[in-house]
């Protein structure tokens, strides 16, 4: 869920621009899920946690809270080597964005 309020403070409510950034987001995101997936695959819990760390702030930036949470959870995973429940996030991460992503063409 996008917390649009933060969205249109960032982008000063200007509504083209919320939606540029939203899709880059979105865009730059679905890029990091590939290479996250390959690290929680290969057990490397050092990347996964780099991985997810920068998506996590790049979403909580734009106001992609829930999104947010979900890779600090897959980070706090990560961290003590739960890369089954790092799947399992990663799953529901990609739903998440698809969410996101109907925010978006709905702007």
């Amino acid at each position: 869920m996008l917390d649009v309020q933060q969205l249109r403070d960032i982008t000063l409510d200007d509504q083209e621009l919320m939606r540029e950034v939203l899709t880059s987001l979105i865009d730059d995101t679905s890029r990091q899920l590939a290479l996250l997936n390959a690290a929680i695959q290969q057990h490397d819990g050092q990347r996964c946690m780099r991985l997810a760390h920068y998506s996590k702030g790049a979403c909580a930036n734009v106001g992609a809270n829930r999104a947010a949470d979900m890779l600090k959870q897959i980070e706090h995973n990560a961290a003590r080597s739960a890369f089954e429940d790092c799947s399992t996030g990663l799953m529901a991460l990609v739903e998440e964005l698809d969410t996101l992503r109907n925010e978006a063409a709905a702007m």
